[in-house]
């Protein structure tokens, strides 16, 4: 199969990527079904912009399948559960699979107990958490989703030298008459599937995200790489870094202290562990009651004045919504390095690359 050169404008159907990345999964050993969840996660987070958790991701698990570093067969272990509680060992399973069933345990419980919470420990990557939020406010629920990677370390505690965290995502997803909420940041002010891009491009980030290894700013992504030890620094950056270095210590007590798997343990292939909690408004103030309040919230946020620089106030995951629906209707917009990464791996499966739209 030859090679092809991808413009950076090339745009492809969203169907046609998600089913190209499906037959890569399934043609490296993956069962149908869990397949399609990854491959369907992978491109919601290019529809949603995402793209440094979207179909970038494929090409290392793919590898990750190659050498073992994930598993396909199996089942997630049964920890603990306690009604509304419940925890797995995630066998080193597809991240995005072991997550979507999941949430469906978690809203069960929810409808049961108000709230339902999964914790997840040697859980596989699990990619955008943004992804997932939908399935929820889309139910009226609201969804809290946290992951850190216990084998990755590249951003330093405010005040430190030295890298102890993952970027450590955390999101929520809520409804509003306004349209959902979608809140999807890093405890670190960037993330490393940006700086790596931005590293193997010889560009650098547009700010002093960085620290290098005497603890001097710098916006260049070689210093987080051997011989270098520098690390992302947390978010809020060097004046108010104290406050993503909180939330990474939120992050970590929610996934890797309460699923009992974390940073404390032997060195383990990538991998992560996950906090995952499903809240039904009906059960506290009332499904009316959440609307109402959340409702006056969103459209406060909507009709405030902007200040210079900004056309207008938005909803966080508003634009993102926006952009997803133009991508649906358009074609998947691809960052031009992620299908040249993939033509390797689709001549040793033997799978078609996706036409252009």
């Amino acid at each position: 199969m030859p090679i092809h050169e991808y413009a950076p404008r090339t745009r492809y159907d969203a169907v046609a990527l998600t089913g190209f990345a499906s037959s890569l999964l399934t043609g490296a050993g993956m069962p149908r079904d869990r397949a399609d969840d990854v491959a369907g996660i992978l491109v919601e987070g290019d529809l949603l912009g995402h793209d440094t958790h979207g179909l970038q991701l494929l090409a290392s698990y793919l590898q990750h399948i190659e050498t073992g570093q994930m598993k396909l067969e199996g089942e997630p272990i049964a920890l603990a559960d306690h009604g509304a509680v419940l925890t797995w060992d995630g066998q080193r399973l597809p991240g995005p699979w072991l997550v979507l069933r999941a949430m469906e345990i978690a809203a069960e419980k929810a409808k049961i107990y108000g709230s339902g919470t999964v914790t997840i420990g040697r859980s596989h990557h699990i990619a955008c958490l943004a992804a997932y939020l939908r399935r929820a406010t889309d139910r009226g629920l609201v969804m809290l989703l946290l992951s850190s990677a216990p084998s990755g370390a590249s951003v330093a505690p405010h005040g430190g030298l030295r890298a102890v965290f993952s970027p450590s995502p955390l999101a929520i997803g809520f409804p509003t008459d306004a349209g959902p909420v979608l809140v999807d940041v890093s405890t670190s002010i960037t993330t490393n599937g940006l700086t790596n891009r931005l590293r193997k491009e010889g560009n650098c980030l547009p700010h002093h995200w960085l620290i290098d290894e005497s603890g001097e700013p710098s916006d260049d992504p070689a210093v987080l790489h051997p011989p270098r030890r520098g690390t992302i620094l947390p978010l809020g950056g060097l004046d108010a870094g104290h406050k993503g270095y909180g939330l990474a210590l939120l992050v970590e007590a929610l996934t890797a202290g309460l699923a009992g798997h974390g940073r404390a343990d032997p060195l383990e292939p990538l991998g992560a562990s996950v906090f995952l909690q499903i809240l039904d408004p009906e059960a506290f103030g009332g499904g009316e009651a959440f609307r109402r309040q959340m409702g006056w919230v969103a459209q406060a946020c909507l009709d405030n004045p902007p200040r210079q620089g900004f056309d207008r106030v938005r909803l966080p995951g508003q634009m993102a919504l926006a952009r997803r629906e133009r991508q649906l209707r358009d074609g998947v917009e691809l960052e031009p390095s992620i299908l040249p990464a993939l033509v390797p791996w689709a001549e040793k499966l033997r799978v078609a690359l996706p036409a252009a739209s």
